[in-house]
């Protein structure tokens, strides 16, 4: 590592000593990630920062004496800070998670009950990756694993005779790290009259729910997780479920959803790719495909083949990213139509839904 790569600086704060030991060793064998500090709780964390300000804290949201939560409010509003969150794979866990980020944490990284250990070591190069996003810097690829397209989730069959007498719209949406967070201000920010919505955020399983039913307390529109089989109609958003793959299908002149189970695409599931393809397929120019914040280029191709369909195409301007990867990869392909900022896709997306 030469002179210019100066390593991103980590400090763990967890009540677990499994966990901050067996991290820290994760973590430091690392070339480019340095751990500077360990601490058991965020009153110990907020002394050892005083003295040595860490680039990304990764937090564990479960703790005594401060929770998680409290601490990261109260860092966002001193001394923003990048912060990846560990969190139990339980519903609370959930609830909490998205207090989290909400409060403004990068990315989740989900940790068992059981067999921590075990499941740090599997899972080294994901919090690694996550690592190097909250950072910002330049993720290198995950460890290699089976990178399969689109082509391995079969696509609903679709009568394409019937396509011109469509005239529902449809808008699909796309996003990754730092989604949640974008995805609140565009959803919260649309009245209750808008095209029917078709959602993937990468999130694990079991935070989708409780992501979709945040959302469903902030929004004028209804905010659901999919189900399978759902019609989409205006004034809804359905949220892919984590761990299983959403496509837009089409009976007749109306729209709804599938769940698909098969294997990830780009390393997700569900895959912003996977939507997209169904979304080109089922309804092609009565579609608008939005990419936005996301390590990574799941995505991009699916843009192109909705964008080549006839569809129109958005992405959020790397500006109002919080990890411009996605985006730019759409762009590069020819995928995109044009870039917005943040603030301008919910009023996009009213326009795009008028005759």
């Amino acid at each position: 590592m030469g002179p210019a790569m100066t390593p991103i600086r980590v400090m763990l704060v967890d009540d677990s000593a499994t966990m901050r030991q067996v991290l820290s060793a994760l973590l430091e064998s690392e070339p480019d990630i340095k751990v500077i500090a360990t601490a058991a709780d965020p009153l110990f964390a907020m002394e050892k920062m005083a003295r040595d300000w860490p680039d990304v804290l990764v937090l564990d949201v479960e703790m005594p004496r401060m929770d998680g939560i409290t601490f990261l409010r109260k860092l966002m509003a001193e001394r923003p800070t990048p912060v990846v969150i560990c969190s139990s794979l339980t519903e609370h866990g959930a609830e909490t998670t998205l207090q989290a980020l909400a409060a403004g944490a990068v990315s989740i990284v989900p940790k068992p009950s059981l067999g921590l250990r075990q499941f740090l070591i599997e899972h080294s190069a994901e919090i690694a990756a996550a690592v190097r996003a909250a950072a910002r810097s330049r993720p290198r690829a995950p460890a290699p694993a089976p990178r399969l397209s689109c082509d391995a989730i079969p696509m609903p069959s679709v009568d394409s005779g019937a396509m011109p007498r469509m005239t529902e719209k449809v808008v699909a949406i796309g996003a990754s790290t730092g989604g949640t967070q974008a995805l609140e201000a565009v959803l919260t920010a649309l009245p209750r009259v808008c095209p029917g919505i078709v959602i993937v955020q990468h999130m694990p399983e079991k935070f989708t729910a409780a992501f979709a039913t945040r959302l469903n307390g902030l929004c004028a529109i209804e905010v659901r997780e999919a189900a399978g089989g759902e019609r989409v109609v205006p004034g809804l958003a359905l949220i892919a479920p984590g761990g299983r793959h959403l496509l837009l299908a089409r009976s007749g002149a109306q729209y709804h959803v599938e769940l698909s189970d098969g294997p990830p695409v780009n390393r997700h599931k569900p895959s912003v790719d996977v939507l997209f393809r169904s979304v080109a397929r089922c309804a092609g120019p009565n579609a608008l495909g939005i990419i936005m914040t996301g390590m990574g280029d799941d995505g991009a191709r699916g843009l192109k083949e909705l964008r080549d369909a006839g569809g129109r195409t958005l992405a959020q301007d790397e500006a109002s990213c919080v990890v411009y990867g996605m985006p730019k990869e759409a762009a590069r392909m020819g995928a995109v139509e044009r870039n917005l900022a943040l603030g301008e896709l919910a009023d996009e997306i009213v326009r795009y839904g008028q005759p």
